[in-house]
């Protein structure tokens, strides 16, 4: 079974940018569409971004235009860069993958494998 860990969180001013980054302990060529999800306190994990392999990709209405993924077969890599956060971002930030790809609305589906976290706090 695949494990993902994810690094690149932290304390940042409305209107900054983080990085966040995923690592897989295996090769992520099997693992079709890969995602960045996220859970605030009180509510429900919620899909960010996600990306197929060899591209496209799917962003929540409220990240579009700010957050951009990318994946890195070679180096197992997930990547997310976070721009103009806002403090409604703020959120424990999990990494996720699943075998097949997906299209449309199968992206709000489940994914069998997730990491541990990266908390995301953005406050003045």
């Amino acid at each position: 079974q695949v494990q993902l860990v994810e690094s690149g969180g932290g304390l940042v001013h409305p209107g900054g940018s983080l990085r966040l980054s995923c690592v897989a302990s295996e090769s992520i060529y099997n693992y079709g569409a890969m995602a960045w999800h996220r859970q605030a306190p009180g509510k429900q994990r919620e899909l960010v971004a996600g990306v197929n392999t060899g591209g496209p990709t799917y962003y929540a209405d409220s990240v579009k235009g700010r957050f951009t993924i990318s994946r890195d077969n070679a180096k197992r890599t997930l990547n997310l860069q976070m721009n103009n956060l806002k403090p409604e971002d703020t959120a424990v930030y999990y990494c996720a993958a699943a075998h097949n790809r997906k299209v449309g609305s199968a992206w709000l589906g489940p994914f069998p494998y997730s990491g541990q976290g990266t908390q995301v706090t953005v406050s003045s």
